[in-house]
């Protein structure tokens, strides 16, 4: 069962790339995820269903993945979803240039044949992110030989396998695939072949989406759902501390800056910034040891430059930096002192 506890073992870590065990900003332990959220995951492993996550960006909808891949130690499989993909492409991608090239290229070589000579099909599929877990649960040596060579050796195994953004799919892709992942197989039709996953390491797939409003009611039904919201203030002190380290920050410091960006978050931006952002300009804030109760002409300057972070688009960066010309009180509580 998932606990998001986050506890390190040398087992999970094992799991890591060098990168996320090095960075505290990316490290899956130190993921918050609230009480209905750990209960949704809880309740996918144990029906056996497809996990869908809808949120605004920033809410951790991708992160939960990694953090449930490494609570449980089970490979991590990731997808993300294109406007073009189809059914196919979740489970394999065949060369066929490729091999119609290598084909040509063998008869040309002295083959006295005058049609081109018929290879091997399967040296020209590669497995994708659904493909590979239903592989991997697979214990048959002559199937576990089609995976990649750092997950042919490791026994056979559960995992979870991340569709990212399946809402920019073409709409005919989640009815497309509705069959597959509720019966956990596939086939491949350029060589016949169908496989077909364990039902004891069954994978847990987690589907991310901006809105819920373009899939189809038909693959809703077949989901557990949850929306994550986007933190509240004490959820996103949480986050930083924990990300960052709880000394990291002055106390009054944090707790201004965090007032002061929730206000932004509230001034009716295009494009709201999310926690990643969060923790990005509370680096720079750190670093000018700004107090925003007592901005000085030059402090309010760089603040204004700050925003830069934050904001994503020219309109936004304007209304921002207006609203501290203005002195606007909904970011600004206290008249700011000039210099």
């Amino acid at each position: 069962m998932y606990k998001g506890d986050g506890t390190k073992t040398p087992e999970r870590e094992a799991l890591l790339s060098e990168f996320e065990r090095n960075d505290p900003l990316h490290h899956p332990a130190h993921y918050i995820a609230d009480d209905g959220l750990k209960h949704a995951v809880n309740i996918a492993l144990t029906l056996g269903q497809p996990l869908l996550l809808t949120g605004e960006p920033g809410t951790g909808k991708t992160e939960l993945a990694r953090s449930v891949a490494y609570e449980l130690a089970w490979p991590r499989l990731v997808f993300h979803t294109k406007t073009t993909a189809t059914a196919r492409d979740l489970f394999y991608q065949y060369d066929a240039l490729r091999h119609f090239h290598d084909a040509h290229l063998t008869q040309s070589n002295g083959s006295a044949n005058t049609e081109p000579k018929l290879l091997d099909t399967e040296k020209y599929i590669s497995y994708e992110a659904l493909g590979r877990a239903i592989l991997l649960s697979n214990t048959a040596s002559e199937i576990r030989f089609l995976l990649p060579k750092e997950l042919r050796e490791s026994n056979p195994s559960r995992s979870v396998v991340l569709i990212d953004e399946v809402d920019k799919a073409p709409r005919d892709l989640p009815n497309d695939i509705l069959h597959e992942i509720e019966n956990l197989s596939f086939q491949v039709r350029e060589t016949g072949r169908e496989f077909k996953a364990s039902r004891a390491d069954r994978p847990l797939v987690i589907l991310t989406s901006n809105s819920e409003k373009n899939l189809p009611d038909a693959f809703l039904r077949r989901c557990i759902f949850y929306h994550i919201e986007f933190p509240d203030r004490t959820r996103l002190r949480d986050i930083v501390e924990r990300r960052v380290g709880k000394d990291k920050f002055d106390p009054t410091m944090l707790k201004q800056a965090l007032g002061h960006f929730q206000a932004i978050r509230h001034k009716g931006l295009k494009k709201n910034p999310a926690t990643a952002e969060l923790l990005a300009w509370l680096n720079i804030i750190q670093r000018l040891e700004l107090r925003f109760e007592k901005l000085s002409k030059a402090e309010k300057e760089a603040l204004k430059f700050s925003y830069s972070v934050l904001a994503k688009n020219k309109d936004d960066l304007e209304k921002l930096a207006e609203s501290l010309k203005n002195q606007d009180p909904e970011i600004l509580p206290e008249t700011p002192k000039e210099s």
